[in-house]
């Protein structure tokens, strides 16, 4: 065994039985029902509804393609993730209260259910629901494979990755249905952010013994011609999908019917503005720093965006280097749990309860989780190359949900048969970009120069504004 897997083992089981212990400590606040099991039964602080928000957005793609996207294309990538955050925190001070408070005057559980209620579409919760098993569980079996090579590149191997992966998702989620899920996502949050400032601060120290400043880590940016912004394409087509994200993701979207009044509604939004904020700066910073060592000589270009963190790594004592690479994982089972759950949610609400008066939502919730995991597992395990195309289109083909999301908050009920004809409408041109260009869809500019993401939102809101306008003239 070698010094860096004897430590990534022994800090990995940290995880494992610190996330699990708090994980049966949660099953202490009773699950009786489905909302008690999805949505924690409307009782979640402001701390653990912030960590949860925090830990569920913040996949593993920022320790890992965040930090290589900055070391490749620049420091524009930082201005990518803070339209994203600032996107966030707009529509979460904006329709979050209005959403909080119309799930608890009406029940909602699930966001299919909720986004029903607020276009009065019956037939867009099952489509949305297909949708999220289409745009979802591919990304969340990407979650599953990053774990698994992670295991993989460490010594264990692939498939004890996938399997512990599959495992957590199961136990952790079925132990207490989200309060299992927030109370380990708080433990993970904390421990991303931990470990990415730990880095940090090693890496600084490292940067400086090998006479690289900050100063001219940002300098050697702007002089490989990574200062400048990207083609407007480029990044409109990719930040649109994001700006969305609050109030088209099923697991994100729930999250704001959780917290246990107004008040931790109010600190859910501030403590994550405070955590994403950090998080995106001290990892965008490291992408930065690596290409200044790559400038001065340190470190050889690196060719593979995903490879950038991990060669430093390498660099790093192995107690550092292990809790990185655990942060990592815990960032991807974060991300993998909330989904399944929020993806089990719609098929056991829309479907089972309110279509099938079934009686046992807990039984079939845990049967639903299982199934997905195991799913998501299957997938992960045979790596097939689909799971990257449709990972970089999940977040488009949520997209067309936005407009009539948005415009049921404003006007709830009003859009009616309209609602699933913009959410279709904006499908369509997803699934068409998707089929054209492949993994390119987000950023291809088929028509005028816009960006496919770009198309879908429009044309969705087209429909959704003709519905509005149809809608108040037959008052």
């Amino acid at each position: 065994m070698t010094d860096l897997l004897f430590w990534f083992t022994a800090v990995i089981l940290v995880y494992l039985v610190g996330g699990t212990a708090l994980a049966v400590l949660a099953r202490r606040l009773g699950v009786r029902s489905s909302a008690d099991y999805y949505v924690a039964g409307y009782r979640l602080g402001g701390f653990l509804a912030a960590m949860t928000y925090a830990a569920t957005t913040y996949s593993a793609f920022m320790m890992v393609g965040l930090v290589g996207l900055t070391y490749a294309l620049g420091v524009s990538a930082l201005g990518f993730e803070l339209v994203y955050l600032l996107a966030t925190l707009t529509l979460l001070s904006t329709l979050g209260p209005r959403l909080w408070a119309m799930a608890r005057e009406r029940g909602w559980v699930s966001p299919s259910e909720a986004v029903v209620d607020l276009t009065g579409s019956d037939s867009l919760g099952i489509a949305l629901a297909l949708t999220y098993l289409a745009a979802l569980i591919p990304y969340t079996s990407a979650q599953v494979k990053g774990i698994g090579e992670i295991f993989a590149a460490l010594g264990p191997g692939y498939w004890v990755g996938v399997a512990v992966a599959t495992a957590l998702i199961m136990l952790w989620v079925v132990l207490a249905g989200v309060w299992s899920v927030a109370v380990t996502d708080a433990f993970q949050g904390l421990w991303m952010i931990g470990s990415a400032a730990a880095f940090i601060v090693w890496l600084l120290g490292f940067s400086a013994s090998r006479g690289l400043t900050p100063a001219e880590a940002f300098a050697a940016v702007d002089s490989a011609g990574l200062g400048s912004i990207w083609p407007a394409t480029v990044f409109i087509g990719l930040t649109t999908p994001w700006a969305f994200f609050a109030v088209t993701n099923p697991q994100v979207l729930q999250r704001v019917f959780m917290p246990r009044d107004s008040g931790a509604l109010k600190r859910m939004v501030y403590w994550f503005g405070v955590f994403g904020l950090a998080y995106t700066l001290l990892v965008t910073f490291a992408g930065v720093m690596a290409r200044g060592l790559t400038a001065s000589g340190v470190l050889e270009a690196i060719k593979s965006r995903d490879a950038v963190t991990p060669t430093l790594l390498t660099l790093a004592p192995h107690p550092l280097a292990a809790v990185v690479y655990v942060s990592i994982v815990a960032a991807a089972m974060s991300t993998a749990n909330s989904i399944v759950l929020s993806v089990a949610s719609s098929f056991v609400r829309d479907i089972y309860e309110r279509r099938l008066g079934g009686t046992r939502p807990i039984l079939v919730s845990n049967t639903a989780v299982a199934a997905l995991a195991v799913t998501a597992a299957a997938i992960a395990w045979y790596r097939p190359s689909t799971i990257v195309d449709l990972s970089v289109l999940s977040s488009t083909l949520l997209l067309p949900a936005a407009a009539p999301t948005i415009a049921g908050a404003v006007r709830p009920g009003s859009l009616g048969r309209w609602g699933l004809a913009a959410f279709l409408v904006g499908e369509a041109v997803a699934w068409g970009g998707f089929v054209a260009y492949g993994a390119r869809a987000n950023t291809a500019a088929p028509v005028l120069g816009l960006p496919v993401p770009l198309i879908a939102l429009i044309a969705s809101l087209a429909v959704t504004l003709a519905g509005l306008f149809v809608s108040r003239g037959s008052r």
